[in-house]
C-alpha cells in the first residue's frame, strides 16, 4: 500500500491503480465508475489520498492539517487539481493510518485553534472514509472542515453533517447555464446542500472564485449574494481570486488548458464583487 506525500496541492500526484484511469487524455473529462462506487464502512476501510498539507492557513481557522482525496464529479475550467479528478488516481490509506498522521499533530492544532481539513477533489465522492475520520478527529477533540462543492451533498446523513463543525461551500455561480459551463455539473444540488446546512444551523464559510469574463457578471454574482443572505449560517463569504497556478498540471496530464488566456481579476473588479456580498450585510474577504 502506498503512502500519500506531504507537501504542496499544486504538485502534481497520480498513483493509477486501474485499468480505467489508464484511458487517453481525451478521456480524461470522463467519470469512470469507480468515482462514484460506496464502499462499506468498515474500522480498516482505505480512502484515496492525493497528498496532504500540515500548517496551513487557508483552509478553515487556525493551523490546519488538510487532506486532499481524491475523486469528483465536476470538471471546474480553472480547477488546480486535475490529478484528484479520478478516485483511484490517489494513494489507498487506510483509516487508522491517516488517523495515525493526524494524531502526530494533534496537539499543536489544538493549540493554534485549528484542526483537520479534508480537501479534494470531493471528499463526498468517498463518503465513508471522509466520515469515518471526521468522526475520529471529534474524538480527539480536533476542529474539522469539509471543502466541498455540495455536490453530493444527498449521501451526507444529518448524523454525518454534526460531525462538520464547518463547510467550506463553493459556489461557483449564481447563474445554472453559467454554472454548467464552469463546471459541467448543475447548479441546483449545491443550492439544495446549502439550505440544509442553513436549517441544521450548521456553519459555512461561502467561496467564490472570480474569474473575469465568465464569472464576474453583475447580475450572476447578485444572484449568489441574495441566495447567501438567505442561508441562516454563513459565517462569512470568501472571494477567491483567480490564478493561473494549476495551469501547469493540465499540460503536464495532457490537457488542454480553457483558461490559458484568462487573467487574475484586477483590485477594482475584486472589490466591486465584495461590495455586491457586504451590500447584503455578509462579512466578505
Amino acid at each position: 500500500m502506498s503512502e500519500p506525500r506531504t507537501g504542496s496541492r499544486y504538485e502534481i500526484h497520480i498513483a493509477r491503480a486501474g485499468a480505467a484511469e489508464s484511458k487517453a487524455a481525451h478521456d480524461y473529462f470522463a467519470v469512470h465508475p469507480g468515482d462514484v462506487e460506496d464502499i462499506a464502512e468498515e474500522d480498516e476501510l482505505i480512502g484515496y489520498v492525493h497528498s496532504y498539507e500540515v500548517g496551513s492557513t487557508v483552509d478553515g481557522p487556525g493551523l490546519r492539517f488538510v487532506a486532499f482525496l481524491t475523486g469528483c464529479l465536476l470538471r471546474c475550467q480553472y480547477c488546480h487539481n486535475p490529478d484528484t479528478w479520478h478516485k483511484r488516481n490517489g494513494h489507498p490509506v487506510t483509516v487508522s493510518r491517516a488517523m495515525q498522521v493526524i494524531g502526530k499533530y494533534a496537539k499543536v492544532l489544538k493549540i493554534s485553534h485549528g484542526g483537520v481539513t479534508l480537501s479534494g477533489g470531493e471528499p463526498m465522492v468517498q463518503r465513508p472514509f471522509a466520515t469515518r475520520i471526521f468522526r475520529r478527529c471529534k474524538e480527539l477533540g480536533l476542529h474539522t472542515c469539509l471543502d466541498t462543492s455540495g455536490r453530493m451533498g444527498d449521501r451526507m446523513t444529518d448524523q454525518d453533517l454534526m460531525d462538520v463543525d464547518l463547510n467550506l461551500l463553493d459556489i461557483k455561480s449564481g447563474d445554472p447555464a453559467v454554472y454548467e459551463k464552469v463546471t459541467r455539473q448543475p447548479l441546483q444540488p449545491t443550492l439544495d446542500y446549502a439550505r440544509r446546512l442553513s436549517a441544521l444551523g450548521r456553519p459555512m464559510w461561502i467561496r467564490y472564485v472570480l474569474v473575469p469574463d465568465l464569472t464576474d457578471g453583475y447580475d450572476n454574482v447578485e444572484k449568489v449574494a441574495e441566495f447567501c443572505a438567505e442561508l441562516k449560517s454563513v459565517e462569512r463569504v470568501e472571494i477567491l481570486r483567480f490564478h493561473q497556478m494549476g495551469s501547469d498540471k493540465w499540460r503536464k496530464l495532457g490537457l488542454e488548458y480553457p483558461l490559458a488566456k484568462f487573467e487574475t481579476p484586477s483590485a477594482e473588479l475584486t472589490e466591486r464583487v465584495r461590495g455586491q456580498f457586504r451590500s447584503r450585510g455578509l462579512t466578505v474577504y
